[in-house]
């Protein structure tokens, strides 16, 4: 088996009759992993296409998605910039680990308050930012775009070559993952999507979105799931922190705080209710963003176990 591929015997699954496997796509590359540059991939082939030496993007300030552009940068080439939403640090205090990174890796940081930073994909404003900061590639919050998407698509086919599946299970922020995966999905192949927000409803009329300008349609063959936000974004509760380390002393496998746990914790209820027929296989991805544990522990202390 592919070594990115593992066997999860989880005691719920094997009663029932489900297959459960857990794609590491955090492991798949030392310094750049999971989801994230996936939505990079074709993105960063156009920039140096288009004649770019200069990323510019948007995220708060712990985004998976701002880590990610800082170290493509830094392996690529490329300079890059970070609109951050909120205030500046004050002189004398220190950068969150996220932000400390990404300016390790040489990205530029600055700073919207709430109102501008809700500006950040009209075209006026994003004319004043290049005529600011010079030429340079765009990339919306999150990273999602119609060539992130793609990225994303070849996800679902490095899967069905280790292993058949039925269904491909992932946590969901904006949806741009989600709905680059349906575009890759064949046949009978579903879908299910584990919502990280709370009120993550809109969600569906999103991913629609996203696969009608990819791919000219949307898809039937996948469900989303909103029940498992734990009171929202970046929320938690003991029950969530308890099941995060009883999931990595049986796996050896340490789940994000933010999506993956909340991802897998999702799985495994609903293969308890029965929500997976008997006899299929499930597939659950890791998408990464590790680098949150950083941020995390500074807030709430360590994790333990």
């Amino acid at each position: 088996m592919n070594e990115l591929l593992q066997e999860l015997n989880e005691p719920v699954a094997v009663a029932q009759g489900v297959r459960l496997l857990l794609w590491r796509d955090d492991l798949a590359h030392p310094d750049l992993p999971g989801n994230k540059a996936r939505k990079l991939k074709y993105n960063l082939q156009a920039a140096r296409a288009q004649g770019h030496d200069t990323l510019l993007t948007f995220g708060g300030a712990y985004s998976n998605h701002l880590a990610a552009v800082a170290t493509a940068g830094r392996l690529l080439g490329f300079r890059t910039f970070g609109l951050v939403r909120g205030d500046a640090p004050t002189a004398g205090t220190a950068l969150n680990p996220t932000l400390t990174q990404a300016a390790a890796d040489g990205m530029d940081l600055h700073y919207l308050d709430r109102s501008t930073y809700r500006r950040r994909a009209e075209p006026d404003f994003l004319a004043e930012v290049q005529a600011r900061f010079g030429p340079a590639y765009v990339l919306p919050e999150g990273g999602t775009n119609a060539l992130a998407l793609h990225g994303c698509a070849e996800l679902a086919s490095e899967i069905r070559a280790q292993v058949a599946f039925d269904t491909l299970a992932l946590a969901v922020g904006t949806g741009g993952t989600l709905a680059g995966l349906l575009t890759g999905l064949r046949g009978p192949e579903q879908a299910l999507g584990v919502a990280a927000l709370k009120n993550g409803s809109f969600l569906r009329a999103e991913v629609d979105e996203l696969t009608q300008q990819a791919a000219g349609q949307a898809f039937a063959n996948y469900s989303l799931q909103t029940d498992y936000h734990f009171g929202g974004y970046a929320k938690y509760s003991a029950e969530l922190l308890a099941f995060i380390k009883q999931f990595r002393l049986r796996h050896g496998v340490l789940l994000d705080p933010i999506y993956t746990s909340k991802m897998m914790f999702g799985v495994l209820d609903l293969i308890r209710q029965g929500h997976f027929a008997r006899g299929s296989t499930v597939v659950a991805i890791h998408t990464g963003g590790q680098q949150a544990w950083a941020g995390w522990q500074q807030r709430f202390g360590r994790l333990g176990g």
